[in-house]
């Protein structure tokens, strides 16, 4: 069975580039659990060499939208907005904390319908970090102090775990994001509280209903829980992120096998947060091949979202 990924851990081995990736399809800003500014993350994407890039935030399209008006996408490098939802599968207890998170990659950014889901998607999240603080105070670790000397959120931003990591962080609780969620954040520990939303199903078709592709992603379980990959397939789902930036050689391999027999567009992407490096020491190890363009342009042909 393929390995479990850590969360926001930037590696776990992976792959050896043979030349620097020009494609990332899957980074965070400080809009949603990242911690750069959107035209910061472009910015450090395009110094890298990059010149594909999705911002694909967990919710909200608010720092796609904002990099859009600015006009600070720079010269040579291409925008493609994005989101990741983490779908909620309440009956696959075998899946990391019964989710699955779904990239929607090319979206329209003016979609009305797509919006509304979103918003009542940060609205859960707000709902979800709030019972999570309470949990933390009640075990003994109080955090509003230190969330209150990070930086402000805005009403489009969407919170989750990390916030509340690095506010333990700051407290003294904990020395890192990874370590917070081992010891507190996840599945059975004593912050946790199960997430509601979107079921993997309805959030592939929010994102094709807003044009976009539906690629899941780093679910390195792919090749044993084929039955899931597709069932989500029969449901819209386009893509598989292959391209993983702590996958290693074995595993992208049984994933292109994947994506190859069920005929799934292939994704990948940094997953870049920047907790504990910047982006370019992350993109020195990222390997999206060349070949992920063109059957990616393919599925958005007509979408003209790709800025």
């Amino acid at each position: 069975m393929a390995a479990r990924r850590k969360r926001h851990d930037p590696w776990h081995g992976g792959v050896t580039p043979p030349s620097p990736s020009t494609i990332d399809l899957h980074t965070h800003t400080a809009r949603s659990d990242g911690l750069l500014e959107p035209a910061d993350l472009v910015a450090a994407a395009a110094t890298a060499g990059v010149r594909l890039l999705a911002i694909t935030d967990h919710d909200t399209l608010a720092g796609v939208r904002e990099v859009v008006a600015s006009g600070s996408i720079p010269p040579g490098l291409e925008l493609l907005p994005g989101i990741e939802l983490n779908a909620v599968v309440r009956d696959r207890p075998e899946l990391m904390e019964s989710e699955v998170h779904v990239l929607g990659l090319g979206v329209d950014l003016d979609d009305d319908e797509l919006e509304a889901t979103l918003e009542l998607q940060r609205d859960r999240r707000r709902s979800r970090f709030t019972t999570m603080v309470a949990r933390l105070a009640e075990f003994g670790l109080p955090i509003d102090d230190a969330l209150a000397a990070l930086p402000a959120t805005g009403e489009d931003d969407a919170l989750g775990r990390p916030r509340v990591a690095r506010a333990m962080i700051a407290k003294g609780y904990v020395k890192s994001v990874e370590d917070a969620f081992e010891r507190y954040l996840s599945h059975g520990r004593p912050g946790y509280v199960p997430r509601d939303g979107l079921g993997p199903i309805e959030a592939i078709r929010a994102i094709r209903a807003a044009g976009g592709l539906a690629s899941l992603a780093h679910f390195s379980e792919a090749p044993v829980h084929l039955g899931v990959v597709r069932e989500l397939q029969d449901a819209g789902l386009g893509g598989l992120e292959v391209y993983y930036r702590s996958f290693d050689d074995v595993v992208v391999r049984s994933m292109e096998d994947v994506a190859a027999e069920l005929g799934l567009v292939a994704t990948g992407g940094s997953d870049y947060h920047g907790d504990l490096e910047p982006y370019a020491a992350t993109h020195a190890r990222l390997w999206v091949p060349p070949t992920v363009e063109a059957p990616l342009r393919a599925a958005l042909a007509g979408s003209a979202t790709i800025r």
